[in-house]
């Protein structure tokens, strides 16, 4: 049986890696796997160009095809595979592609308040305050309107990690943010 591919995405600061590991934890498939984007680009040992700057769209490519590659093998080897990075919108077009090709790709998007995003991220970001605080604002504005994808939206501003988990498992369960 072909596995799921779950891509757990939004700004910094909105849960995304801790409801990621509980999700590929608690799943209901026998196997999952739990994979970062954020590795992908740590694979770049030369030449790598910081991802949020608009010059790096080419290798942001590179690495997402990469990565869809990996995701696609666990797929089919019957793994849930719980995606966890920054996909937004604007790279979708790969992982639409690959729907075509028979695989059940979901979407959901974890958005929070600003503020709390702010908050949650200046906490644990090894950048300087002032360098994450531009950063998250940038990534929260990316996030902000999302069209034809607030179907995909959960907002974990007044959310626990568990509430956030349940409702992720219910969009998953429901079809609600899957892709076509």
């Amino acid at each position: 049986m072909q596995g799921r591919i779950i891509i757990i995405t939004g700004s910094p600061g909105t849960g995304k890696t801790t409801t990621s590991a509980i999700i590929a934890r608690e799943s209901n498939m026998e196997k999952s796997v739990h994979m970062h984007t954020d590795d992908f680009y740590h694979y770049l040992s030369k030449g790598a160009i910081p991802p949020y700057l608009p010059e790096s769209n080419e290798q942001n490519l590179i690495v997402i095809e990469a990565f869809i590659e990996s995701a696609k093998r666990y797929a089919r080897a019957g793994y849930d595979v719980i995606v966890d990075g920054i996909i937004g919108p604007w790279f979708l077009e790969p992982w639409q592609k690959i729907v075509h090709e028979g695989y059940e790709v979901h979407y959901i998007i974890l958005k929070a308040s600003k503020e709390k995003t702010i908050q949650r991220a200046i906490t644990r970001s090894k950048l300087d305050r002032e360098t994450n605080i531009e950063l998250v604002e940038v990534m929260w504005e990316q996030f902000d309107n999302l069209g034809i994808y607030e179907k995909n939206v959960i907002d974990t501003t007044n959310y626990s990690i568990i509430d956030t988990v349940s409702a992720i498992k219910d969009k998953i369960l429901n079809k609600v943010a899957i892709l076509h």
